[in-house]
């Protein structure tokens, strides 16, 4: 199936590595033209259009995006995958109030200042779409991870408000919602350097949710928005009843 996404100009926050990464590589190879922004001026591999910004500052944010989005001539896909974990196998009376607002200061309001940056050249597209990364932890909860999954709920709640507002716009907005995916964070927070070959769990790799994530900026999908894309194998289907 063509995805119609050649020469569409898209924009991918976090693309340094993992998810961003994947989804930046796998745009270009759709044809499309890409800008990257990450905070690692490791970006700059990634796309020749690239920005070395943080997002969680609104300026440096605006500015980023703007930059991107005059050099690649408008804006047709918006990819917000920036993102860390934050303590892992931290008790919540033990997390830090620090702990907690740098989740949710990157997670969230970075989200939200890249998305805000980029309305007026989204308004500007004939198929605009905002696909939005978040995660089955917005959905269910792992022990010791509070503040991640708090900030995951609250970035799909804001890709589901968004769409809601922005549709009178042209402007779809969707959000995948992935498990354990194989990336260098994840690697670090279970501390398996070597990858996840033993684990007796799923795991997908950051081309596959980069697949995802393409799929759901294709003008292909013009009538689906709105919607929370779980990857996970079909784990959080299964009842936990024993029986």
């Amino acid at each position: 199936m063509e995805l119609r996404l050649t020469s569409r100009r898209a924009l991918v926050t976090g693309a340094a590595g993992g998810i961003g990464r994947a989804a930046a590589q796998a745009l270009v190879g759709e044809g499309a033209h890409i800008a990257a922004i990450d905070r690692d001026p490791r970006v700059r591999e990634v796309a020749a259009t690239a920005s070395v910004a943080d997002l969680t500052d609104a300026d440096a944010a605006a500015s980023a995006v703007d930059e991107c989005a005059r050099a690649l001539g408008g804006l047709d896909v918006l990819v917000l995958a920036a993102g860390v974990s934050g303590p892992v196998g931290t008790p919540l009376e033990q997390t830090s109030l620090a702990d907690w607002e740098r989740v949710f200061a990157v997670n969230v309001t970075g989200a939200f200042l890249a998305l805000r940056a980029a309305l007026p050249w989204l308004r500007a597209s004939d198929a605009a779409s905002v696909v939005v990364v978040a995660s089955d932890s917005a959905l269910v909860a792992t022990p010791g991870m509070v503040p991640y999954g708090a900030s995951k709920a609250a970035l799909l709640q804001l890709a589901r408000a968004a769409s809601v507002e922005l549709a009178p716009y042209g402007i779809r907005v969707n959000a995948v919602c992935p498990s354990i995916v194989d990336t260098p964070m994840s690697r670090g927070d279970l501390e398996l350097p070597d990858g996840f070959g033993g684990a007796g769990y799923p795991v997908q790799t950051a081309a596959e949710v980069a697949d995802q994530i393409v799929l759901l900026a294709s003008p292909r999908l013009r009538p689906v928005s709105a919607a929370t894309w779980v990857s996970d194998f079909g784990v959080s289907a299964r009842s936990g009843f024993p029986a």
